[in-house]
């Protein structure tokens, strides 16, 4: 029998306050001493940003904590590099459900989430600002908030990273199931893009899917291109070779990076990879590139001069 890796010890849980709404998350921090790849920017222990990671449709937050292998886990491994990594569940998902039993539509889900980012702000470091990582469903949530992104110097936005959100939505896409049973090969792309024991763990991942999530489907097309030309930070969208769910045809892939401001936003692909790229063999090469993009990010940051010694 195949054990789950057993939880990392950088990554706990907690329950934020989203202006009354029950927030329930995974968070990891950098760890002072042997434990880190890479100092962190500043006294042991502060992150150098925050990354808001934002799962998909129908699962949770434990997506980013790599529930059938350590290479999937981004929260320990943006950690050890020096960041923080709060993975919220989506309204209407763990705590929120049942305070949002039918979820909340994309502008509200954005909100909240804000709501519940300031809430661990309150009370922790994090550090240079905020960079969006987000999957899917979660992607939409993303680039609502990055679109309105509240003008406030303690919480800058640094930029937006994106995996498995495209434009239009593939033709039959919609009917596909969002559980393993039914979804399967449609919706992973090929098995042997996963870990094994991946499809096992990712039981524990999967909820229903709130109505509402599904309302503005028809509308996401004009969405996106609303959206983007709004947004104001770097962009960099990642589609796995093996996704299934979007139109992807050359035209089609053109229209994604010009709908933001020119110069913000790329479009690259991952190889050997499904749907769920964070869940796949593909992950920890994923991640890392996500990474050196948010540190890419930094750079563009103005950082308070160090004092003298």
């Amino acid at each position: 029998m195949r054990h789950a890796p057993a939880p990392s010890p950088l990554v706990r849980s907690l329950v934020l306050d989203a202006d009354g709404i029950p927030v329930s998350a995974l968070v990891a921090e950098p760890p002072a001493g042997p434990a880190a790849l890479a100092g962190p920017a500043g006294p042991a222990g502060e992150p150098k940003a925050l990354l808001l990671a934002i799962h998909g449709r129908g699962m949770r937050a434990a997506y980013f904590a790599g529930p059938a292998h350590p290479d999937t886990d981004l929260l320990t491994l943006a950690a050890r590099l020096g960041y923080t990594v709060l993975a919220p569940d989506r309204p209407g998902h763990g705590a929120s459900a049942r305070r949002l039993p039918h979820g909340q539509l994309i502008a509200d889900q954005a909100a909240t989430l804000h709501a519940a980012l300031t809430d661990y702000a309150r009370a922790h470091p994090v550090g240079a600002g905020v960079q969006l990582l987000a999957h899917s469903f979660g992607g939409k949530i993303a680039l609502q908030l990055a679109a309105h992104w509240p003008d406030d110097p303690a919480l800058p936005l640094l930029g937006v990273d994106i995996s498995g959100l495209a434009q239009h939505y593939a033709p039959g896409a919609w009917d596909r199931p969002d559980d393993l049973a039914g979804g399967g090969r449609l919706n992973w792309g090929p098995l042997h893009l996963y870990p094994p024991g991946t499809f096992h763990a990712a039981r524990t991942l999967l909820t229903p899917v709130p109505a509402l999530e599904s309302r503005e489907l028809a509308t996401w097309p004009t969405r996106y291109t609303t959206l983007a030309a709004r947004v104001r930070v770097p962009v960099r969208l990642t589609l796995a070779d093996h996704e299934t769910w979007w139109r992807l045809d050359p035209p089609a892939r053109t229209a994604l990076t010009r709908a933001f401001p020119e110069g913000l936003a790329r479009l690259t692909t991952a190889h050997g990879a499904g749907h769920n790229l964070s869940l796949g063999h593909a992950a920890r090469p994923y991640h890392l590139r996500a990474l050196a993009f948010t540190d890419d990010c930094l750079t563009r940051t103005p950082r308070p001069a160090l004092a003298a010694a």
